[in-house]
Order: C-alpha cells, then structure tokens, then sequence
C-alpha cells in the first residue's frame, strides 16, 4: 500500500517491516562459526515480530543460489558492511569524547545493548511509540541489559520530536553523534530537508552526523522497482516502490555541505574492499553506481 501522510504501522507492516527485514539479516550475518556480526538479539526480536517471511530468512529458507546477492555469505556481508559502518561511526565519536548519541527511527536497532559505549554516555533511540514498547518489552524478557544510558523517545519523526527529545533530557549545548540509517528514501524530499535543519539545529559544534549517500546521478527512473522485485524474487511482500517518496530532492551531502557540515562520502565498493570483500557483479549493484554512506561533522561558527 503506497504511503499518505498520516499513516501508521507497527513492526510487521509498511516501514515497520523494513526495520524487521534488516534484524532479519543481522541475525543471519551473527550465525555460525563464520559469522561476521555479534548481535545475539535480531534474532529472537524478529521471532517475537513473527512476520514469516523473515522469519524464513532467520531460518534459512530465502537465499537463492542462483542470484549473486541472495545467497547467505552475500547478504551477511552486504549487511556487515552496513552495520559496521555505523557501528564504528559510534565508535570513533565516542573516542571523540562525545557522550551523547541520537539514533532516528531506531527500530529493532540494538546498539545501547550491544556496543561498548563510555561512561555516562547517553544513547537516544526515537521512534513511533508502538516500536519503542515492543523493542523495550521484548528485551526486557530475554533480561537484556543496555550498555548505556538509553533513553527512549517515543513519537514520530513527523511530529515535534525536537521538543520530545529535549524533554527526554537531550542536552543541545553538547556534542551529539547522530545516526539515520535507511530512513531517507522513506521521507518526502521535503521532510529529509527538515530533518537534516532539525538535526542542524539542536547540534552542537562538533557533532557527527551518519547516514546513506545515494549517487542519483545515473539511478534509473525505475531503480525503486527494481530493488522491490528483487525483494519479491527472496519471498517478501513488501513493496518497497510503495514506501519510498518519489520526486527530486536534495542530495544529503550537498544539502549539509550547505548548512555548515564537513561531509565525507565512502562508497559502497570502497567499504566493502576495506572489510576484505568482493562487492557482487550484480546489475542493481552496477546501476547504484557510488551510492553508500556518508559522514558529518558540524563546523564552528
């Protein structure tokens, strides 16, 4: 079902389904001897969703031999390089000196519980309340402990989350480190611009910034289609052509260049060759070009 402004979902439904998918393949990429991820949580949080079809990847029952991204050692690794990115974006801030961390749209992400934060670090996790009870409740039960001081934000990114976030005790006189992993293709263009000016403006000189870079420059006019078919091709139902907004939109390394932050862009195959990696001959991968991820620092004045 195709996105409106109002909508709503929990974690087995539109967006929410896409936070389930990536614990999916974190809980894939942390089994077996060979594993190239230790998070011990994706994988009884997606059994506790109970959507199917993940938990058919949870088990081993989606991967194609056939297709060069399907398979187990390829999506552990596509994964891995995703998860580690940002993982040690958290990592490096905090070597920093940064004490205080924003993860938007959290989902089923469990850093506060599996990363080694520093004393007194702080870690915000913001999202729609339902995915915030589930999440709390669920590790609750498997008696998970976080690592840091989480705080958890419970509202929509399209409502006054500065505000609610503050109230949490947010400290926008501190150095923040930020994360926004597979949030934008979700938002309208105009909604990333304000979550990058909401971001800008409760940031500190000196905060970071993580999230996806998308080179848009050779993308197809059908690359959302593509990648949904893909994802038809693993077993999954989920449309991602519905949930992602369409239209032209600022590219977020040009768009926080030009409000103060020093952004460096790493690519996809440059990230997978520095984990030892061979990035796929795969079509969607070519079309991609030198889309992958990006890193922000916010200058003085």
């Amino acid at each position: 079902m195709a996105r409106t402004d109002n909508d709503s979902w929990d974690l087995a439904s539109s967006v929410g389904a896409t936070a389930t998918a990536v614990a999916a393949s974190r809980a894939v990429a942390s089994q077996g001897p060979d594993a190239l991820l230790d998070d011990p949580y994706a994988e009884p949080l997606v059994r506790a969703v109970g959507l199917d079809e993940f938990v058919r990847v949870v088990n081993g029952e989606s991967f194609k031999a056939d297709d060069p991204v399907m398979t187990r050692r390829a999506m552990s690794e596509q994964i891995a390089v995703r998860t580690r990115f940002f993982d040690d974006f958290f990592s490096v801030a905090s070597e920093a000196g940064i004490r205080q961390a924003v993860i938007l749209a959290a989902g089923l992400d469990t850093r506060a519980y599996r990363l080694s934060w520093p004393a007194n670090t702080d870690v915000y996790e913001v999202d729609q309340p339902e995915v915030i009870a589930f999440k709390t409740a669920t590790l609750d039960e498997l008696g998970a402990a976080p690592k840091a001081q989480r705080k958890t934000v419970a509202i929509d990114l399209r409502d006054d989350w500065p505000s609610a976030l503050r109230a949490a005790g947010f400290d926008s006189a501190q150095p923040t480190a930020w994360i926004a992993e597979g949030l934008l293709p979700y938002l309208p263009p105009d909604a990333q611009d304000r979550l990058f000016d909401h971001v800008t403006a409760l940031s500190a000189a000196g905060s970071r910034l993580a999230t996806e870079h998308m080179d848009t420059t050779n993308l197809p006019a059908d690359w959302a289609d593509r990648i949904s078919d893909r994802w038809r091709r693993a077993g999954s139902d989920i449309n991602l052509s519905d949930l992602f907004y369409a239209g032209e939109r600022n590219e977020a390394r040009n768009y926080l260049s030009s409000h103060g932050w020093q952004v460096a862009v790493y690519s996809t195959k440059a990230l997978y060759d520095g984990h030892g990696f061979a990035l796929p001959d795969d079509e969607l991968v070519r079309i991609m070009g030198d889309s992958g991820y990006l890193t922000a620092t916010l200058q003085g004045a």
